[in-house]
């Protein structure tokens, strides 16, 4: 039975390029996931956007001497462009600063505030008497209160996942210009949003949510049982949604509260876009609709605590149903930092390289359950090993023995095969592990134990028979051989095409196929017999150490 499938991903900060702890983080998972569904034939709709209000751009656009628009358009192009170079498959990546969320985000506040839900109240606010200005959260670091983390920002701290104030910061200070000023806080009127409100009914939805990854559950529950605080949904900022409330022209809507509401604006503008401007509703009203919400860990208790609590507020849309949070990238043994310029950034990388070996080596080592680490050596040698000794050799033994025994005509056989039968049971297998582990969102084991584990035992397969040279002396045991390996390319092209897009439909077409992808199904569709196949190439290049130096 097709189901609804609702993949909401994370919306990066526009303040910078994307570098490879985004991709291993959210995007890449996020795509595995809908394109597994999608060709199973399930009702997909994966949606995210550019962040582009908040602190970090206006951050950027000082840096720079451009205004927060130019700069927010200048990264959101930068993230389109690396979408399409890695084969990141939105159906709608928008941006915060469309009319369309606007006008979402402030009827969500409306609501809330006509039900109670948002009050006003006086919080204690950083302000620099040097500047004569209320500092936005991210304008303020100093030691966390709850990991001692001696760079926590104002609003989180990256090292323990907090949600901070900057009240709450030990000995909090303000960097402008490279110098370091002290701060004062004063009181200043500001909205709340009542988080309070929401403290029971919350624990009550995750009670039953063992299936959730433990870092994710274990957080979000610790979280609620240390009791909910009502947090500000304003500050005093120029760049953002306005509020619409009077009293409060000059303040701007937070951004964690304003760009979650950004899942739904964008999946009433893709439904607009379409021109079925209800379409959206199937993924928000529709109980039997799965949204599966696509994140790094740093943002658990946004996407398990305040977007929920904001939903129930509001009305009744679905909750998420999984949240497979992932933990951090790290980059040759060292956190990654964008301050630092400690990164590989997805446009340098793609100026070089093709898309799916980064694709398979994030995907392979992709921090489900614990960090992980990219390095330049293991990222060639797993190209070389894997894809091209392993995937690439054996694409390109059976399809080339068939065009040098057969003129790359498939040939018709009888399968006494007693061995190739098991090769074909193993390959019907891993079509159904494959799809069962994506679909629990275990993609490591999905790529690992599945899909290349069938590629290593058909290699084996080969070794044992050697079609080369049988090919002299029974021709017929040959064609079992190539039949029973190109069943196994028919199923590789499948099992791979959600972790290797580019060089799945690369098979696909040098098996003698010219429909999509997609259209073909999740299932093993092998050429027939008689079927000419095209002259063979390579799936993958080698690469050498001389091109580490990106």
């Amino acid at each position: 039975m097709t189901e609804n499938i609702f993949v909401a991903v994370a919306w990066p900060y526009a303040n910078g390029h994307l570098h490879l702890g985004h991709i291993a983080g959210c995007y890449l998972p996020a795509d595995i996931f809908a394109r597994y569904h999608r060709i199973f034939g399930n009702n997909v709709l994966m949606v995210s956007g550019s962040d582009c209000h908040g602190t970090p751009v206006t951050l950027r656009a000082e840096s720079e001497g451009k205004s927060p628009y130019e700069v927010a358009q200048k990264y959101h192009s930068s993230f389109v462009d690396s979408w399409n170079g890695l084969g990141i498959g939105f159906d709608l990546f928008t941006t915060t600063m469309t009319e369309n969320h606007r006008l979402t985000t402030q009827e969500i506040f409306t609501t809330l505030y006509s039900k109670g839900y948002i009050y006003s109240d006086k919080m204690k606010v950083a302000y620099s008497p040097d500047f004569d200005r209320f500092l936005p959260d991210r304008y303020v670091t100093g030691t966390c209160p709850h990991c001692s983390n001696l760079w926590a920002r104002g609003d989180q701290c990256d090292e323990c996942g907090q949600t901070l104030d900057p009240v709450e910061l030990i000995n909090p200070i303000y960097f402008n210009d490279g110098k370091e000023y002290l701060i004062e806080i004063r009181d200043e009127e500001h909205l709340f949003l009542r988080l309070s409100a929401f403290e029971n009914d919350l624990l009550n939805w995750i009670h039953d949510k063992d299936y959730w990854r433990s870092n994710v559950r274990n957080f979000t529950r610790g979280f609620l049982e240390g009791g909910l605080k009502d947090r500000a949904i304003t500050r005093d900022i120029d760049w953002g949604i306005p509020v619409p409330l009077d009293g409060f022209e000059k303040k701007r809507i937070y951004v964690w509260f304003e760009a979650v509401i950004g899942y739904l604006s964008a999946s009433k503008e893709w439904a607009q876009k379409k021109g079925t401007p209800d379409a959206w509703r199937v993924f928000w009203e529709d109980p039997s609709t799965l949204p599966y919400y696509f994140i790094g860990k740093d943002n658990i208790p946004f996407h398990t605590i305040i977007w929920p609590a904001i939903i129930r507020g509001f009305g009744d849309f679905n909750l998420p149903y999984d949240v497979p949070a992932n933990e951090f990238l790290s980059l040759e043994g060292k956190q990654l930092s964008t301050s630092r310029n400690w990164a590989v950034w997805v446009p340098d990388y793609l100026e070089k390289f093709s898309p799916d070996p980064l694709r398979y080596v994030l995907a392979s080592n992709m921090p489900e359950h614990g960090d992980a680490d990219f390095s330049w050596r293991e990222f060639v040698r797993r190209n070389n090993d894997e894809l091209v000794a392993t995937y690439g050799n054996l694409v390109n033994r059976v399809l080339n023995m068939l065009q040098r025994s057969f003129g790359g005509i498939v040939p018709d056989y009888q399968d006494n095969d007693h061995e190739g039968n098991e090769i074909r049971i193993l390959a019907d297998q891993t079509l159904k592990k494959v799809g069962e582990n994506i679909y629990n969102c275990h993609f490591r084991e999905a790529l690992n134990q599945g899909a290349m584990s069938l590629a290593s035992r058909t290699n084996k397969y080969l070794e044992q028979k050697a079609p080369w040279k049988t090919a002299k002396t029974d021709i017929d045991a040959t064609a079992v051989t190539l039949t029973n390996a190109l069943y196994v390319l028919a199923t590789l092209k499948t099992v791979m095409y959600p972790f290797l897009p580019f060089s799945s439909r690369k098979l696909h077409e040098m098996l003698g196929f010219q429909d999509n992808m997609e259209e073909n199904g999740w299932k093993i569709n092998c050429p027939k017999p008689g079927t000419k196949l095209p002259i063979p190439v390579p799936l993958f290049d080698k690469l050498d150490e001389s091109s580490l130096e990106i």
